[in-house]
């Protein structure tokens, strides 16, 4: 749900944005924190987080990463994370820039993490493909997003409510089926885990997938 447009500035939610850095440590207490504990497990090298949000994965990442570029388009948010980069757990470095176009060097990562992100892009494929071009062959892709719903009802209505939903949610899908487009974009996936989870208290779960891809290399 963090907001990630096609460029810095190009799409900023102010209203959203600060909603979100004020929502997202109830959130993380109800259970996100695990969550993202559990698909940062077991990364290592450099690493590149999109939509970082507020930075709530910052204090999570294991010792064995030696470096975070994490990218924020939100220039709210990007404050909020820039504060909580200075006592991050590992080396990282907040930068304007939105999953579209990511400023690293082709295969120069060994992982990329996608953190309730993927459901605000404009382009997942566009996003997909530009993860599968920063990885090296073999890199990780470390995912934690909320999905489409497998029950028929559930769906449909997350398909009436997507438009005015994503309106006032900083772009946000309802009714994406995100493991789909990463195995659609060439990837591998490792291992999946899907769940439901309610964000605030009195919010209905949706469904959510945790899990890890792998790069099978640059395209063609």
């Amino acid at each position: 749900m963090n907001p990630a447009g096609t460029g810095p500035g190009s799409l900023q939610h102010p209203r959203f944005a600060r909603a979100f850095a004020r929502a997202v440590g109830a959130m993380d207490r109800r259970g996100a924190t695990d969550h993202r504990r559990r698909v940062l497990a077991g990364l290592q090298g450099s690493v590149i987080e999109i939509g970082a949000g507020a930075g709530s994965s910052f204090p999570l990442y294991p010792p064995a990463v030696t470096h975070v570029l994490a990218l924020e388009p939100d220039d709210y948010l990007r404050a909020v994370a820039e504060t909580q980069a200075a006592t991050a757990s590992v080396p990282v470095t907040v930068v304007a820039a939105a999953a579209e176009n990511i400023p690293a060097k082709t295969g120069s990562a060994d992982a990329v993490v996608a953190s309730l992100v993927l459901c605000s892009v404009k382009d997942q494929a566009a996003v997909l493909a530009e993860i599968r071009r920063v990885l090296r062959p073999g890199g990780t892709v470390a995912f934690y997003e909320h999905v489409r719903s497998v029950h028929p009802f559930l769906a449909a209505a997350e398909d009436v409510l997507t438009p005015v939903w994503g309106r006032f949610m900083g772009g946000c899908h309802l009714n994406r089926d995100t493991l789909a487009a990463i195995t659609a974009a060439g990837f591998t996936v490792r291992d999946n885990q899907r769940f439901g989870f309610a964000v605030q208290r009195l919010n209905p779960p949706l469904a959510h997938i945790l899990g890890t891809a792998t790069s099978p290399g640059p395209p063609g």
